[in-house]
């Protein structure tokens, strides 16, 4: 609380509230760790679900969790994590505008998969003569580790900041956690290599996410950066990857689900909020 006297006359008190936890994770010492790593383990199972040969068959029942998911993603984007992020700004006193931050973390993912990695999108992998070559097959399976490594950092930086911000970025980000493992998986499948190979790619993309994680965690002090950089990856992957692949799709159901995935984030941060947590 800092007072504040004008021309002698009028005295303004100012209250700041810290956003970041004196603790050393803002919703407990192990909840980003937990969280994280049940958020890897759905990039495994999605994983084994493009290998499995009776639940292949059933691939199209993730449109639906990937619908769900665009619409939370970006309700959990534009009314938790952007608020938040300009709050911290204004906490630490730094000159680096938050919403650069988050136009940087956009730009990096355009780059990467329209550069780097250019024939990139989530959902089973179809066009085999695309993933001849070695470069293409890893640089598409690199794209994803780099969407899931963010996703971890979103995770933990959510956790550091708050703990109901830490949740809401827990479910936005798991519920396209089983598409983004299919997708892996479903790359390395078509490229001709085998399951073994498409299960390890699975596996590698659950571990750039506990990568993500834990970085955050032994860098503390990344937190105001991490928090608006992965924002604006996560709203790449919500309005650039996930609503693109969902309006390809010819049945309008699964558009819809995108408006219940909003009502959803709604419905749980009331919820969060009536609990305290």
């Amino acid at each position: 609380m800092v007072s504040l006297e004008v021309m002698g006359e009028r005295s303004y008190t100012l209250c700041f509230r810290p956003i970041v936890s004196d603790g050393a994770w803002g919703g407990g010492p192990m909840d980003a760790v937990i969280f994280g790593g049940m958020a890897a383990l759905a990039n495994i199972v999605g994983g084994f679900w493009v290998t499995w040969p009776r639940l292949i068959a059933r691939r199209s029942l993730l449109l639906y969790p990937l619908a769900l998911g665009a619409g939370f993603l970006l309700a959990a984007v534009f009314l938790k994590v952007l608020p938040t992020s300009l709050d911290l700004d204004l906490w630490r006193g730094h000159s680096a505008p938050p919403l650069v931050l988050v136009l940087a973390g956009y730009l990096l993912i355009q780059l990467f998969e329209h550069t780097v990695a250019p024939h990139f999108h989530f959902g089973e992998e179809t066009h085999v003569e695309a993933l001849s070559g070695r470069h293409v097959v890893w640089a598409a399976v690199g794209g994803v580790a780099l969407h899931a490594f963010f996703d971890g950092v979103a995770i933990a930086a959510g956790f550091h900041v708050e703990h109901r911000l830490g949740v809401l970025l827990f479910i936005a980000i798991l519920l396209h956690k089983l598409p983004e493992g299919f997708t892996v998986a479903s790359i390395v499948l078509a490229s001709g290599r085998s399951r073994r190979a498409a299960r390890w790619a699975s596996a590698a993309v659950a571990v750039a996410t506990l990568v993500g994680v834990l970085l955050v965690g032994v860098a503390r002090e990344v937190i105001p950066y991490a928090l608006p950089l992965s924002a604006g990856v996560t709203l790449y992957v919500a309005a650039s990857d996930l609503i693109p692949e969902i309006n390809r799709e010819p049945r309008s159901a699964s558009s819809l689900v995108v408006f219940l995935g909003v009502a959803l984030y709604y419905m749980t941060e009331k919820m969060l909020e009536a609990f305290g947590l």
